[in-house]
């Protein structure tokens, strides 16, 4: 008995935690201590916050993997979830590790903007897109992000000739298509942006540069 409380216990996942990005949610979990805990396979539940019976997630019942799409699961984007997961090896069971409670809406990292440039001889029209939600319309089209948050667009001008890391906001605001003029011919510009939530005091990561010589 004690060596299988001792399996039990070594085989326990550890670090159970929710990843959300534009609403697409994971949750992860580290293999147990014990050298074996590589051959484990997980069993993962959720519940809302309040609710008494946990509900299993099918498609991550008896798998080897550390990740579990809660995706479809969290879409009601205002209530707190838990997650838990449990492992098994040699017909032991360990205990349930339980995740933070997570919020999608407060706590998923919105990503950045898609970013495309246009330049003429002495200014760059820069159009923006906000990410995508997982959610989709009855047509069928996806819910972007500006649907759930009040977001700013915010537009950073970078001038390679003086620093790499000096980034100037040119922008904030809710265009989708914004034009930077009085620019310097010859000159190499790139431009980043990413989205801002003032109502969570929150921005995403920048997109990738885009640069371009005038």
């Amino acid at each position: 008995v004690l060596e299988n409380q001792d399996l039990q216990d070594s085989i326990k996942p550890q670090k159970v935690e929710f990843h959300s990005l534009n609403f697409n949610t994971t949750l992860h979990w580290l293999p147990g201590w014990a050298r074996e805990a590589r051959d484990a396979l997980y069993f993962v539940q959720y519940k809302v916050y309040g609710q008494s019976t946990w509900q299993n997630k099918d498609s991550c019942w008896g798998i080897p993997s550390h990740v579990c799409d809660l995706t479809h699961e969290t879409s009601d984007i205002q209530e707190p979830y838990y997650g838990r997961v449990r492992a098994t090896l040699a017909r032991v069971y360990s205990n349930w590790s339980l995740s933070s409670r997570f919020t999608p809406w407060r706590e998923t990292m919105i990503g950045p903007p898609m970013v495309t440039v246009v330049h003429s001889n002495k200014s760059i029209t820069v159009k923006l897109q906000a990410p995508h939600s997982p959610y989709k319309r009855k047509r069928g089209s996806k819910i972007t992000m500006t649907n759930y948050y009040d977001l700013l667009y915010q537009v950073f001008v970078i001038n390679n000739l003086l620093d790499e890391q000096h980034r100037v906001l040119v922008y904030e605001g809710k265009d989708k298509v914004i034009k930077i003029e009085d620019l310097r011919p010859a000159v190499s510009y790139c431009i980043v942006a990413r989205m801002y939530v003032p109502m969570l005091d929150r921005s995403s990561a920048y997109s990738s540069r885009q640069c371009t010589v005038l």
